[in-house]
């Protein structure tokens, strides 16, 4: 029996639309039980410590899962590497240490409005925690929006050129109508 562990984005929180979306759709079909969405910590490196520790949870009862947005896919992608399982992985980050650079300094929480400073230092935790190329693309399932306008959708197409992947044209960062695809994840991740 697999269990997905759903992963936010960059000043997210579970209270996001996409993590709301999956869990009520769960909960909708009596899979309530097979879904767990932490709140991640700012700093990579207690976002990975704490992401570690759902996942080992997870593997002494179930099969791990991983769906990530954006910097949750980057998340997804280290831990799917470690723990040998699938990963959904929606609008990923793939280079956080580069594209978070705008971001240094003050940051406020899209939803918790909690204030906190990103700095050079989790620059370089991000740049240790890259994966340059993953064992096993069949692994992933890669979805992206051209329209994304965070993200460049390429940079994505280009590292997980091999995966299965669902791209559209159009759309958003928040992966516009992220419902049509709730059956396919499920899917992918072996939960039903």
């Amino acid at each position: 029996m697999n269990k997905i562990l759903y992963l936010h984005g960059f000043n997210s929180s579970p209270d996001s639309h996409k993590a709301r979306v999956l869990h009520d759709y769960m909960k909708r079909t009596g899979l309530s039980d097979r879904i767990d969405i932490p709140e991640i910590p700012p700093v990579p490196a207690d976002a990975i410590q704490l992401l570690q520790q759902h996942a080992e949870e997870i593997i002494k009862r179930y099969t791990l899962s991983l769906v990530g947005s954006s910097l949750g896919g980057f998340y997804a992608t280290w831990l799917a590497e470690k723990y040998n399982c699938t990963a959904v992985l929606i609008n990923p980050a793939v280079k956080p240490h580069e594209l978070l650079r705008k971001y240094l300094g003050e940051n406020i929480n899209y939803y918790t409005d909690e204030s906190w400073v990103l700095d050079e230092d989790h620059i370089r935790q991000f740049r240790e925690l890259y994966i340059d190329k993953v064992s096993n693309p069949q692994r992933y399932l890669l979805m992206l929006q051209t329209g994304d306008e965070k993200l460049d959708y390429r940079d994505a197409l280009e590292k997980y050129s091999t995966s299965p992947s669902i791209v559209e044209q159009g759309g958003s960062h928040e992966f516009s109508e992220f419902e049509r695809h709730l059956d396919k994840i499920l899917a992918f991740c072996n939960v039903a």
